[in-house]
């Protein structure tokens, strides 16, 4: 008897926990707080942190998708970053040329 009851329990508490973790993957938690460090009425360093908890279709309906362009998380964003840093030299050049030729075109 003792351990169907214990078993009874467990099972209902395994659902309930499911359900407590799909309604926080569902609906998102923020979890927020800072730290500071004061020494005589001097502030030293404050710490913020913030803490999100929700599902991936959640964080990207609230337009939190950094995973997608850190080129640590996402081989498309490396691809991303080697093109803009092509594209970054092009303008460095590009602007280099604009320069000479309009000096030139003062003197």
């Amino acid at each position: 008897m003792d351990q169907q009851r214990n078993e009874i329990k467990q099972s209902t508490n395994s659902n309930s926990l499911v359900d407590v973790l799909e309604t926080v993957l569902d609906k998102g938690v923020v979890i927020a707080g800072d730290i500071k460090i004061n020494l005589a009425d001097v502030e030293l360093i404050t710490i913020k942190i913030r803490l999100l908890i929700a599902s991936v279709d959640k964080a990207k309906e609230i337009g939190m998708d950094w995973w997608e362009t850190d080129p640590h998380y996402s081989s498309k964003a490396t691809d991303l970053k080697q093109e803009n840093d092509y594209l970054r030299g092009q303008l460095e050049e590009l602007e280099e040329r604009v320069k000479k030729i309009s000096s030139e075109t003062e003197s």
